[in-house]
């Protein structure tokens, strides 16, 4: 604790170490100011104002710390919210080639990790003992049938049902429709039948060998339809509250400076990552040109309405958030501001709401607004060290 403790001390020091005027500077000029004038510095920084813990600063002060001010007024706010994330598969579009029966690759079409398939085309040749008996028990029956046409009903419907049984076997092996057919007209039983791609798609991992053996449930390809992709992003705990699915989404890449792709939010995951306090969500993009890469760095815009009505904001400059208090500087004039706590809404365009410390009208410093703060931050720092 006494570590975390120097931290925050040192840090404050730091920043005001930084500053190009610091709150000592003020106050000196301050006390100087006053014995010009032949009156007593003030003992503490609210001397001198009506306003409680207000400081007062000389004008010529004032200019040297460049700081300025903005009027609090009535605004509509939309709030966009800015997450990163990665271009991901859409894992709905997945698709693992395995065989339901053992066999042995003679021939490998598809043969290279990244190569872009069609629906239907023959990715390799199998030879299998099995599907070799398959066939020859498909012929046997068909023919069987048709020699049973003079028969009696129950034996031509047995008859039926072995060939119904043979045929579905074939199916069940994912033999295609075009080569049971072809084998029912033909008669020929095939040595080796063809694997098809049964999506367009690329391959996105190959195991498959020519010349291995293969066993049934083995991966042999991972691919994916690329047509449309999912960009992951990771939006932080804060701006949650502010995305919903079926919003509309801008997404950016780096590897593609200058163009813009549009999508919807098409799913906000449930869980919030304790690590970095963030919540992923996922934005659906249409991919004709396969531009959109998976890994691919992208950055997301959500632009939503903050607030249906009009409502007091300030610019996020002038808002002073320490974690556990926000305040804002307001300028009295001549030289005279007062720090004061407010309860902040939310943020868009460069904007905070302000629900509660502040009217309309209301003058708050925008820039230069830590220099006068300062002292009110190593006063805490101080107390929080002391205890």
């Amino acid at each position: 604790m006494i570590g975390v403790k120097k931290n925050v001390l040192g840090l404050t020091v730091m920043a005001m170490m930084a500053a190009s005027v610091s709150f000592s500077e003020i106050m000196a000029e301050t006390t100087t100011d006053h014995a010009r004038h032949g009156t007593a510095a003030p003992a503490n920084p609210t001397a001198g104002s009506d306003k409680t813990g207000a400081v007062r600063i000389s004008m010529d002060k004032v200019q040297k710390m460049g700081v300025k001010t903005e009027v609090a007024t009535m605004r509509s706010l939309t709030r966009a919210t800015r997450a990163v994330g990665t271009v991901q598969v859409d894992e709905r579009k997945l698709q693992v080639i395995t065989l339901k029966y053992e066999g042995w690759i003679e021939t490998l079409h598809a043969n290279a990790t990244g190569q872009s398939v069609r629906r239907g085309q023959s990715l390799m040749e199998i030879y299998s003992p099995a599907l070799v008996l398959a066939q020859q028990e498909y012929l046997a029956v068909i023919k069987a049938r048709k020699s049973l046409d003079g028969a009696d009903a129950q034996t031509r419907a047995t008859a039926d049902e072995l060939a119904e049984s043979a045929l579905i076997r074939l199916r069940n092996w994912d033999i295609s429709e075009d080569q049971i057919k072809r084998l029912r007209t033909s008669g020929e039983i095939r040595r080796t039948l063809s694997v098809h791609s049964p999506m367009n798609g690329i391959i996105l991992e190959k195991a498959a060998i020519q010349g291995m053996r293969a066993m049934p449930g083995e991966m042999l390809y991972r691919m994916v339809d690329l047509s449309t992709v999912w960009v992951v992003a990771d939006v932080f705990e804060q701006d949650v509250g502010s995305v919903r699915e079926g919003q509309a989404a801008e997404v950016t890449l780096r590897a593609m400076p200058g163009k813009t792709f549009a999508g919807k939010v098409s799913f906000i995951y449930p869980t919030l990552s304790a690590e970095t306090r963030t919540v992923q969500v996922r934005i659906e993009l249409a991919n004709p040109e396969n531009l959109l890469r998976p890994a691919l760095y992208a950055t997301v815009y959500l632009a939503s309405a903050a607030s249906a009505s009009r409502v007091l904001a300030v610019p996020d400059s002038a808002v002073l958030d320490s974690g556990s208090r926000q305040a804002v500087l307001v300028d009295h004039g001549e030289g005279v501001f007062e720090p004061r706590p407010v309860k902040a809404g939310g943020r868009g365009d460069g904007y905070i709401e302000i629900i509660e410390g502040l009217k309309e009208g209301e003058q708050v410093v925008v820039r230069a607004n830590f220099l006068i703060d300062a002292e009110s931050n190593l006063r805490s720092a101080l107390g929080h060290f002391s205890h």
